[in-house]
């Protein structure tokens, strides 16, 4: 990270870093090892874990354990399955947008298709099924396994039983569904004429995406140190409030950053979203204020997934000139400020220190 930002959230990055030493950790056991077979499943399921990444969601779950008076492990199992079940929706996303690369290295249906040609001897078409064919695999696999781990709050760390149920079913039938459903319509948009599509729609679909798994992070760990299901405790309400806007000013700020950043730090390649023709909110607003021929070029090139690298850096300029991305930095850092409302609720403590400077670092990353 820059130094810009490496200094101001020295504490946070600090966290961080322990955060993912301890969940990986917990997930490199032989425990759980021998039960994803054969070798390429193996490989695939722990290939996006043990690169290198910021663990925001299992953070954001044991920093509001902290902040609600969580005191030791009992909630690691969680930060740990929430990290699975994140990670799984990433497998499955990068095949929905055929993306090619992911933290810096080949997504899984990538590189299974290089290996079911280089190690299987398979022709380029087999290859390529072949690829698509483990990463849907490998999600259902990690999908599994983030359940399991959930319930090894009450095996390993003797959580209420009950509340750990309850979490679980938060989980499949309240999340899942709500993710599924931000991301059919994240699809569906990219068919949608812009000046069809409101900012209310794409931030809807936006939070839906990203906002809901946040939020739930938030609520759990909030729920696993009060040790029993009461969901409408306090506490459990502004972590939640708290994550969740949080969540969606993330998502812009990654949009942002989608355009901006370089692709070493992005970690895959920048204007992956202008060839997929992704309804962001960057795109809605430079619709709005674009003049005729400017929309013109954006209707041309947008979703266009050969477009050369003139044609992206024409959108991005358009994105510059009609403020569109100065738009979306404003509002994301708007929704940060209107979050960090919600901690006020919680009792003053170190956790609740760093989940302030955590909504701060997601609309800063990249400074």
């Amino acid at each position: 990270m820059p130094k810009t930002t490496r200094g101001r959230f020295a504490r946070l990055e600090r966290y961080l870093q322990q955060v993912k030493k301890d969940v990986d950790e917990y997930l490199d056991s032989d425990e759980y090892k021998h039960r994803f077979m054969p070798a390429h499943i193996l490989d695939a399921v722990y290939s996006y874990i043990v690169r290198t990444s910021k663990t925001l969601r299992p953070a954001v779950l044991l920093l509001s354990y902290g902040a609600a008076g969580g005191d030791g492990s009992a909630a690691l199992p969680g930060a740990a399955g929430v990290e699975v079940y994140h990670t799984w929706t990433l497998v499955h996303d990068d095949i929905i947008d055929l993306d090619q690369k992911r933290r810096g290295q080949p997504t899984v249906h990538a590189e299974y298709l290089e290996r079911a040609a280089a190690e299987l001897g398979y022709d380029r078409s087999a290859a390529q099924h072949y690829g698509l064919t483990i990463a849907i695999l490998t999600g259902d696999v990690q999908q599994a396994w983030a359940i399991s781990l959930f319930g090894e709050l009450h095996t390993k760390r003797s959580v209420d039983a009950a509340l750990v149920l309850h979490l679980i079913s938060d989980l499949t039938l309240n999340v899942q569904t709500t993710l599924v459903d931000g991301e059919t319509l994240d699809v569906q948009y990219s068919r949608v004429p812009p000046d069809q599509l409101t900012e209310e729609a794409i931030l809807q679909m936006l939070w839906k995406k990203t906002g809901i798994l946040y939020e739930f992070a938030a609520r759990a760990g909030c729920l696993i140190a009060l040790g029993r299901w009461e969901p409408t405790h306090p506490h459990v309400s502004a972590l939640g409030s708290f994550a969740s806007v949080c969540g969606l000013a993330f998502q812009l700020r990654d949009d942002v950053l989608g355009i901006t950043a370089d692709e070493r730090s992005l970690g895959k390649p920048v204007g992956a979203d202008i060839r997929e023709g992704k309804r962001t909110l960057i795109v809605h607003n430079a619709f709005e204020t674009a003049s005729a021929a400017q929309r013109a070029v954006l209707l041309h090139i947008l979703g266009n997934r050969d477009a050369s690298q003139a044609d992206l850096d024409a959108v991005t300029h358009i994105f510059w000139e009609t403020g569109s991305i100065d738009y979306v930095q404003r509002l994301a850092t708007e929704y940060a400020e209107k979050a960090r409302r919600f901690l006020a609720e919680l009792p003053v403590s170190p956790y609740r220190d760093l989940l302030y400077e955590w909504s701060e670092f997601v609309v800063s990353r990249g400074v």
